[in-house]
């Protein structure tokens, strides 16, 4: 079997692809990329068991079909530093060899049995189906990442929770500290249905999809989904269980609102971090209408740091304290030039917003304070 294509873009598929792929697998045959050619089309094919990608791309030329799998180190490191050319791979099914002929050399390597490679699972017809833009995707799943949990007592926190209701689609992440909910308006359902996105999948995805109005098409069962979009497929298995009442922790009624700079309040808390205690890292803010002072203290080491910055503040006078990182990151994973900051008291959680939403979303991001030794 013989066939032709381009460097760049088999170099590009497998570099994504090889994402997929743990540094040490159950199964031998995983550290291996699973080529079939049928149809002048070539499905490579990625896996670690839970989750399989799969992509396809046209072949210039091909003289006959067949299926073989390949080590993914080895034909990364042959075609990487390859510039853009037509590579002509021979592959003989029988011996198992493989050579790669390109414009001046050519690589002689083994191929695997394709037969022992694991069988891609199929989602069934009772599949329920969601389609989302794919920079909406893209967006909302690089805002939540950051806010998921890693507990082992807890699995459900571990993942993305996606929960479409009749008034919208809910992306949600959180670790108990702080919550990232983004609510799109233009999706919605009759029926109520979610799932749980492990973290895994949902940065595979975060790296892999474009910014643009493409459709994505996600089908998912009780236990598994499937994302469809351009000429790939992730296949996943989901988080089981049930999602906590994300709502119910998101206070109503903060009625103290702080508008500011988001890059300013960034920047100042960069500052005053590194003399903050090492244990807490806890950063103190000083409410009052006009002004926001930022400060934070290492009693141990009499290291201490404050400044003061002149922003839009419409509330009683406060002190409140946070995680300076866990700050840092909710402004961090926001875009917007401003930010609103909607407080209630030093002990109830604080509600961080862009001061401009994006078209049909509504962002919400929430920390919650840390006490303060006054």
């Amino acid at each position: 079997m013989r066939f032709t294509l381009s460097s760049s873009a088999l170099s590009s598929r497998l570099s994504t692809l090889s994402k997929v792929i743990n540094s040490k697998n159950s199964l031998a045959i995983l550290d291996c990329f699973l080529f079939d050619v049928k149809n002048n089309t070539l499905t490579i094919t990625a896996s670690d068991s839970e989750n399989v990608l799969t992509t396809t791309l046209a072949l210039t030329e091909s003289d006959g079909e067949g299926r073989f799998a390949v080590n993914n180190k080895t034909i990364l490191d042959a075609v990487r530093e390859l510039p853009e050319q037509p590579l002509t791979i021979d592959v003989n099914t029988q011996e198992y060899t493989i050579k790669v002929v390109y414009q001046n050399g050519i690589y002689n390597f083994t191929a695997q049995n394709a037969d022992e490679y694991p069988n891609v699972p199929v989602m069934g017809d009772n599949a329920t189906s969601l389609q989302i833009p794919s920079g909406v995707l893209s967006d909302n799943i690089s805002r939540s990442l950051f806010a998921t949990a890693t507990e082992e007592l807890r699995p459900v926190m571990n993942g993305i929770y996606f929960d479409l209701t009749p008034d919208a689609l809910a992306i949600v992440a959180s670790d108990g500290h702080k919550l990232v909910r983004n609510r799109n308006y233009a999706i919605k359902s009759e029926s109520p249905m979610s799932f749980i996105l492990p973290k895994k999948p949902a940065t595979l995805l975060k790296g892999i999809l474009v910014k643009d109005e493409s459709e994505v098409l996600v089908r998912f069962d009780e236990r598994n989904a499937e994302v469809r979009f351009g000429d790939s497929v992730l296949m996943c298995r989901l988080i089981e269980g049930r999602y906590p009442n994300y709502n119910s922790v998101i206070p109503q009624d903060n009625p103290n609102q702080l508008t500011i700079d988001r890059k300013v309040l960034i920047g100042a808390l960069r500052r005053v971090l590194p003399f903050a205690s090492e244990s807490s890292q806890l950063v103190r803010l000083h409410l009052e209408p006009g002004l926001l002072e930022v400060s934070s203290e290492d009693i141990d080491f009499s290291t201490s740091a404050k400044e003061q910055i002149a922003c839009d503040y419409a509330g009683s006078t406060m002190n409140i304290g946070f995680k300076g990182p866990s700050l840092s990151e909710i402004l961090n994973n926001l875009t917007s030039d401003e930010v609103e900051l909607l407080l209630a008291d030093p002990s109830r959680p604080c509600l961080v917003m862009p001061a401009q939403q994006p078209e049909n979303e509504d962002v919400l991001m929430l920390i919650m304070p840390m006490l303060l030794n006054d």
